[in-house]
């Protein structure tokens, strides 16, 4: 079983900068795929950035490509998105996911929220005008 703890959420001026963290609770965090989604309200959940076990490979959604960036750090069993230049429509819950039977990356499909098998409860994000 697989524990994602996502943080770092919260209200933020348009242009400005957040870090969400998610923590996993296992120590096998070295063998997983890792992908960052969100859902606004009303909306499908829209994938954002993914990242390969070992942080070699990366993967953008075009709506945060140049804006947000995934970094992981399999020591603390972590993954960051860093994200810039928040814009009112950043406005949603953000989930963490885990692949763990290594299906996303192989197939190609990181950008499909049904290859990740556990997922974080989410985080709220707020970009004010």
């Amino acid at each position: 079983q697989v524990q994602l703890v996502e943080s770092g959420g919260g209200l933020v001026q348009a242009g400005g900068s957040l870090t969400l963290s998610c923590a996993a609770s296992v120590g096998t965090f070295s063998s997983y795929c890792m992908g960052w989604f969100r859902q606004a309200p009303g909306k499908e959940r829209e994938f954002l950035a993914a990242i390969s076990r070992r942080g070699g490979s990366t993967y953008y959604a075009d709506s945060v490509k140049g804006r947000f960036t995934i970094s992981r750090d399999n020591a603390k069993n972590t993954v960051l998105l860093q994200m810039n230049s928040l814009k009112p429509e950043d406005t949603a819950v953000y989930y963490c996911a885990a692949d763990t039977l290594g299906e996303a990356f192989a197939s190609g499909r990181y950008y499909y929220r049904w290859m990740y098998d556990y997922w974080g409860q989410g985080t709220q994000v707020t970009v004010s005008s």
